[in-house]
């Protein structure tokens, strides 16, 4: 075998990764067009011009094509609270962090237009999807409420300190989906979340305001 025929890695990876987003876009335009509900796998693969193999290598589950960006938004609480600074708890740092992914009007944080909310929203297995995309990240925020306060992952304090902070996120993630398909435009939504949000993470204030502070020095 001429090793000159054997293209590096850093191009290899690079095409699977233009792989992997041909056939996520492709699906997302049709499961927009037709419902997920109503469009298949073989469908798909015909409208990326690759094997159905190809779209289950890439996508092992159908909800996997729709909503792929499902790790990021799993972990994104917990690194929030490892990641937080000296002196900061993971109230402050979640609340920091969620009013700027609202000025950026993030996708991740449910900024994520009108035609793919409304996707979700009309399918039965994508909305019981994000059900459970929700809980888990709850159960990693959970995990790593424990490890920054150094107690017991099955712990009832991180696990209630979790479900509080996983619910605020979980009613105004639920409220930028509302707006978003009455027809108010991003731009608006950030508005009204930056208003609402600071009132919804007030509310926990009594009880986790030094709840998980990290050490200064």
């Amino acid at each position: 075998m001429d090793l000159t025929d054997t293209p590096p890695l850093g191009l290899r990876e690079t095409k699977k990764r233009e792989t992997r987003q041909l056939i996520s876009d492709h699906a997302t335009r049709l499961f927009i067009e037709r419902g997920f509900e109503h469009t298949t796998i073989a469908e798909i693969a015909d409208a990326a011009r690759v094997a159905k193999k190809t779209v289950t290598n890439y996508f092992p589950r159908k909800e996997d094509l729709a909503l792929d960006h499902q790790d990021e938004f799993v972990a994104a609480l917990a690194a929030t609270v490892t990641a937080r600074g000296a002196g900061e708890t993971p109230l402050s740092a979640l609340r920091h962090a969620f009013l700027a992914a609202v000025a950026d009007q993030d996708p991740v944080a449910g900024f994520a237009g009108e035609a793919f909310t409304r996707m979700i929203a009309d399918s039965p297995t994508l909305t019981a999807c994000l059900r459970g995309l929700h809980d888990r990240r709850e159960e990693a925020l959970a995990a790593a409420l424990a490890g920054a306060t150094g107690t017991p992952p099955d712990d009832i304090t991180p696990r209630t300190a979790a479900a509080l902070l996983g619910g605020v996120h979980r009613v105004l993630f639920t409220r930028i989906q509302e707006l978003t398909l009455a027809g108010h435009p991003n731009p608006e939504i950030a508005e009204v979340l930056a208003q609402e949000a600071p009132r919804a993470f007030d509310l926990l204030t009594p009880a986790l305001a030094e709840y998980g502070r990290r050490a200064e020095g």
